[in-house]
């Protein structure tokens, strides 16, 4: 066990691409957590879809043994976390494991929206800070631009700022240096009855679960029997060690030490992240505090293009579910798509991500629909019910109000962009609450509702600002808006599926669109059809979809005109009964091009 003077344990937060995975690999490299051989990029990302976009989605963990220069060997707790908003949960409970952050800072982009953001999360935890400026080899890095940006934006003192290249190494050992003489150790009570922060869970198909632990007070060993307090229920370590990225086995995990253990645990339910785990025997007075839980604010529905497929879907969410705590399923089903379930996610990039690891790694066909956010809608007997699901929408009669939920949202756009980004944002129903300089980037803090964000907000901000602009929200809470849902009839028909809930004023123009588009999907049947987007009972928009027709009167040579006139009178009363009875079936690649590209 490791003297507590001698560990170290901090996170590396910045925004997103600026170069934490980088760091940590050059880490590992020097102090010899893995062979040469075994190298490789982004050594922590351990999902595909992690390396081949370049970004981290799970926070990761790794033990280094660091000699210093001063000769003596200390432990270093590295916590490699993600960059992007959508999952600050992960960053939040990162943080939460440690006394310290290294912030990295990329010299030729500075100070970006996520990088203030990781860097007040960082604060609020009451972390020593180490600034660090990464890709000072390339041509284009501002290194004093950039500390004088720190020292503006975030108010850091920079005077003591390392300056290193990731991708070379260079400057890398003077970080280690700078974490073992600035961070603090850890602090613990061995004596103490155990106490230990669960910091993540996930499912190996050889040990059960297997539980990642910061230890705070006391002793974790093999063969000891343990308490969650959150649920109050009781295990038995099988095993417990550490990783270096590598696992491996050790006897016993001492205070401020992070490590894993496994316990013969099946169902992941019983280990919720932010929970404090105890000895059974002597359990400990009080749980810890200052953990920040994750609360879903996009809703999609998840469907098997094959409905043979539900009970695959259903275990590949709860294998999933595993992994990442921080998104919800409950069962739905749907008129038009048969069986599936209903997700909540922390964002977009969440939602794609789940979508595509369900696809990867399960092999399942599915068919999202249109992302939706959490509504509060207050009725006439004074009820309140949070609405996630467009289909669940009551009666209009019953209704006094309905909310929906806003963000703040932080820009940083250099100036040249600044109008066009003003004009989105109002575009969106946005109300400005600031507007500062930083050199020549502006930073706007804007007020808008999640709804108008969620679809192309982010793909339209950078495509304006030719990927200048960053972006960073938090929730603010919900306000009383004019809102509606509307319908897509589909030959008179509610297609529940593609209906939406969107603002008076917007309500329209988005009917139309996927009405449009419909019209282009939709085979042409016998009949003609009627594609319609209601509100209620008024019809906002209308497209007909035209019949195919026969040419009865092909056979008719010469003869008095009545012959023909027959004919096609009788094919018009046959078109006519087919319009009654027939019903029109949408295949399910129209529903996927509406869905997908339906509110652009």
């Amino acid at each position: 066990m490791t003297d507590l003077k001698h560990i170290r344990n901090f996170s590396i937060v910045a925004h997103i691409d600026h170069g934490k995975s980088t760091l940590a690999d050059r880490m590992i490299q020097i102090c010899g957590g893995l062979a040469d051989r075994e190298m490789k990029e982004q050594v922590l990302d351990s999902m595909d879809i992690e390396r081949e976009r370049g970004i981290t989605i799970k926070a990761n963990t790794t033990r280094l043994s660091y000699t210093a220069k001063n000769g003596e060997i200390y432990q270093l707790n590295l916590m490699d976390t993600p960059g992007h908003v959508d999952f600050a949960y992960e960053v939040s409970r990162s943080l939460a494991a440690c006394e310290g952050s290294l912030l990295v800072v990329d010299a030729t982009q500075g100070v970006e929206a996520q990088t203030l953001a990781n860097v007040y999360l960082a604060l609020d935890a009451n972390h020593e800070i180490v600034p660090v400026l990464n890709k000072i080899d390339l041509p284009a890095s501002e290194t004093e631009k950039v500390k004088a940006q720190i020292e503006d934006v975030i108010g850091l003192d920079t005077s003591d700022a390392i300056e290193i290249s990731a991708k070379t190494g260079m400057g890398v050992e003077n970080v280690l240096e700078a974490l073992i003489e600035r961070l603090p150790a850890p602090e613990g009570d061995i004596d103490a009855p155990l106490k230990a922060l669960l910091v993540d869970s996930w499912y190996d198909s050889y040990l059960g679960v297997m539980i990642l632990v910061r230890i705070h007070d006391g002793v974790l060993k093999r063969g000891m029997k343990i308490r969650m307090m959150a649920n109050g229920v009781n295990y038995q370590v099988d095993q417990v060690g550490f990783f270096t990225p590598k696992p491996e086995k050790a006897d016993q995990l001492g205070p401020g030490e992070v490590g894993y253990f496994t316990a013969a645990i099946k169902t992941v339910a019983d280990t919720s992240v932010g929970d404090t785990i105890t000895d059974e025997r002597r359990q400990t007075e009080a749980p810890l505090t200052g953990f920040k839980p994750s609360i879903p604010v996009v809703f999609c529905g998840l469907f098997p293009i094959d409905s043979g497929e539900y009970e695959n879907l259903r275990d590949a969410l709860e294998k999933l579910h595993l992994n990442d705590a921080s998104f919800h399923f409950d069962a739905e089903s749907s008129a038009a798509l048969g069986i599936g379930f209903r997700c909540g996610f922390l964002g977009l990039l969440h939602l794609e991500i789940v979508q595509e690891r369900l696809e990867r790694e399960f092999d399942l066909d599915l068919i999202t629909t249109a992302p939706s956010v959490v509504y509060h809608i207050h009725q006439l007997d004074g009820t309140m019910f949070e609405l996630t699901n467009p289909a669940d929408f009551p009666d209009v009669v019953k209704i006094t109000s309905i909310d929906e939920p806003w963000i703040k949202a932080s820009i940083m756009v250099p100036d040249e962009y600044l109008g066009s980004i003003l004009q989105l944002c109002t575009e969106r129903r946005g109300v400005q609450l600031d507007l500062t300089y930083v050199g020549n980037r502006a930073m706007v803090i804007y007020r808008l509702p999640l709804n108008e964000v969620v679809f192309d907000f982010y793909d339209r901000l950078k495509s304006i600002s030719r990927g200048y602009a960053s972006f960073d929200y938090e929730m603010d809470g919900h306000q009383e808006a004019d809102l509606v849902k509307v319908n897509i009839l589909v030959n008179m028909e509610n297609v529940d599926a593609l209906g939406f809930v969107a603002h008076r004023s917007h309500a329209e123009g988005r009917g139309r669109q996927i009405i449009k588009r419909l019209k282009d999907l939709i085979p042409r049947q016998l009949f003609k059809i009627a594609l319609q987007a209601a509100i209620g009972g008024n019809v906002i928009a209308r497209e007909s979809l035209s019949a195919m027709r026969k040419d009865v009167t092909a056979k008719c040579y010469g003869g008095d005109i009545t012959r023909k006139k027959k004919l096609l009178e009788k094919q018009k009363k046959g078109k006519k009964k087919m319009r009654q009875f027939g019903n029109v079936e949408i295949p399910q690649s129209a529903f996927l091009a509406a869905l997908k590209t339906g509110d652009d």
